[in-house]
C-alpha cells in the first residue's frame, strides 16, 4: 500500500490500531555514500543506535553491508527495513541497486530512497550544532527516513531506470555539446560570410556545408560564373530548391555586402569550420544511434505512461522517455505544483508593500534533466498544438522583455499540468 502524504500514512495506521506496533518493526539505515567508502548508521524507531560503520563502496563491500544489516534485523527482531542515501551520481547508483535488488532483504520489504541532497541539507538545520561530518550525515539520512520525510518519494526502482536515464542524460550531454559547437561553427562563419545567415533554411544543411568548405572566401562566391553557383546548389541540395537561380544570386549579393578580410585570416578559419562540421556531423550521428537504444529500453518501462505522453501532438518517442525516466513513478506527487517544484519550474515572488516584481526568477533548484526535457517537449508541443501555440503566444506579447523565455517557461508549466493529469488517471490525450 501507498500513501502520498505522511498524514495519510499516519492516519492509516491510527484507524487500522497497529500505529505504533507497525513502526517500532522498522529498521531505518542512512548511507552517505562516496567513492571510496559507505559510512552507514542505522536506528530503530525509537532512535536508539543500533549499528554504525563504514564499508568500501564496492560489491565486496556492499555484500559486507548486506550481511550486517541482515544481523541487525535478526538481533532486534525487526520486520522492516527502509534505506535512505543522497543521490551522489554514479557513485550511489551501484549500492541503491544492489540493495533494493537483495533476495535477502527481500522478506523484510526493503525500500531504498535515493534522496536529491537538497532534502537532507534542509533537515539537517533541525540539529543547528551538529558537525558535518560522514557519521552524522549518515545518521541524519536514517532519522529523516525515521520520522517519515521519505513516504512522498517512490523507492529506487532499480537497474531498468537507470539503464534509460544514462541514455536520457546521455542524450541531453550530446544535445548540449551540440549546440554549443553549432554557436562557435556560427561566430567562424560571420567572421568568414558576414551576411550569409539566413539566406539558407537551415545554416547547417548539405548545401550550406558545402558552400562554405568549397568556397574558401567570399571573393571566390563573387568571382564564380552564376551558371557554376546555381549548378553547385543545384548538385549539392539534390535539386531540393523551386529557384536555385535566385538562392545563387542571393549568394552573390550577400558576397558583395560581406566584409573582406585580410587572406591570411581565411585558411585558419576555414581549417576551424571544417573541424566544426566534422563535430557536428559526429554529433548528429550519435544522437540518431542513442534515440534508438532510448526506443529500445522505455519499452521495459509503464507502457501506459509512454503512451499518454506521445499522445500529446509534438511530444515524439525521447522526450517522452526523458520525462518519464526522470519522473519515475507519478503517484509520488501530491499534485502538479509537486511535480513542477521536482522539475524547478516554479518561481519566487518578489514583493515589498504594494509593489510587486513584473520579472521573477524561475527557481531551478530540481532535476535539471527532467527540467530540460519538459521544456524542450513544450517548445515542441506549442508548435504541433493549436492549444499550446495559443497559450504560448498569449504570454508572448503579455511582456516587452524576455518574451520567447517566458512564454516558453510558462508553456512548459501548463504541460506540466497536463503530464500530471494523463499520468495520474492513465489517460491518453484528446
Amino acid at each position: 500500500m501507498s500513501f502520498k502524504t505522511r498524514a495519510s500514512l499516519i492516519s492509516y495506521f491510527l484507524e487500522s490500531g497497529d500505529f505504533m506496533n507497525d513502526l517500532l518493526q522498522y529498521l531505518f539505515v542512512g548511507i552517505d555514500v562516496s567513492k571510496e567508502n559507505n559510512q552507514v548508521y542505522a536506528m530503530n524507531f525509537s532512535q536508539e543506535k543500533l549499528a554504525s560503520f563504514s564499508t568500501p563502496n564496492h560489491q565486496s563491500g556492499a555484500s559486507f553491508l548486506e550481511e550486517k544489516l541482515l544481523d541487525i534485523l535478526d538481533r532486534h527482531h525487526l520486520s522492516k527495513i527502509i534505506i535512505a542515501m543522497e543521490s551522489t551520481g554514479i557513485y550511489s547508483a551501484h549500492i541503491a541497486t544492489y540493495l533494493s535488488a537483495s533476495k535477502f532483504l527481500f522478506p523484510f520489504d526493503v525500500k531504498v530512497y535515493v534522496l536529491n541532497p537538497k532534502i537532507s541539507r534542509n533537515y539537517r538545520h533541525s540539529f543547528s550544532d551538529m558537525d558535518k561530518t560522514d557519521p552524522k550525515d549518515a545518521y541524519i539520512l536514517s532519522d529523516l527516513a525515521r520520522v517519515g520525510r521519505c513516504n512522498q518519494l517512490t523507492p529506487f526502482k532499480g537497474p531498468q531506470k537507470i539503464a534509460l536515464q544514462r541514455l536520457t542524460r546521455h542524450r541531453h550531454h550530446i544535445a548540449e555539446l551540440l549546440a554549443k559547437e553549432k554557436v562557435y561553427a556560427l561566430n567562424n562563419v560571420f567572421l568568414k560570410f558576414s551576411e550569409f545567415k539566413g539566406i539558407l533554411s537551415n545554416d547547417f544543411s548539405k548545401t550550406a556545408v558545402e558552400l562554405l568548405l568549397n568556397y574558401k572566401s567570399v571573393d571566390e562566391i563573387i568571382d564564380v560564373p552564376l551558371e557554376d553557383l546555381v549548378d553547385f546548389v543545384m548538385t549539392s541540395s539534390k535539386n531540393r530548391f523551386a529557384d536555385s537561380n535566385q538562392i545563387a544570386l542571393t549568394l552573390k549579393a550577400a558576397a558583395r555586402n560581406s566584409y573582406r578580410l585580410d587572406k591570411m585570416a581565411y585558411e585558419p578559419i576555414n581549417l576551424s569550420l571544417a573541424a566544426s562540421f566534422n563535430c557536428i556531423s559526429t554529433y548528429q550521428t550519435e544522437l540518431k544511434s542513442i534515440d534508438a537504444a532510448i526506443l529500445k529500453q522505455v519499452k521495459g518501462l509503464n507502457q501506459n505512461h509512454y503512451l499518454s505522453l506521445i499522445s500529446i501532438p509534438g511530444i515524439g518517442p525521447v522526450y517522452a522517455s526523458g520525462i518519464l525516466a526522470e519522473i519515475g513513478q507519478i503517484d509520488q506527487f501530491d499534485s502538479d505544483d509537486a511535480l513542477a517544484k521536482y522539475a524547478g519550474i516554479t518561481w519566487r515572488k518578489s514583493q515589498s508593500g504594494n509593489f510587486d516584481a513584473e520579472d521573477t526568477r524561475m527557481t531551478k533548484t530540481g532535476n535539471v534533466y527532467l527540467r530540460y526535457f519538459i521544456t524542450e517537449a513544450a517548445n515542441m508541443a506549442r508548435i504541433h498544438n493549436p492549444v499550446f501555440n495559443e497559450y504560448y503566444q498569449k504570454k508572448f506579447d503579455e511582456v516587452k522583455t524576455h518574451q520567447h523565455k517566458r512564454a516558453l517557461a510558462l508553456t512548459a508549466r501548463k504541460l506540466i499540468r497536463l503530464i500530471f493529469g494523463l499520468l495520474s488517471t492513465d489517460r491518453l490525450y484528446k
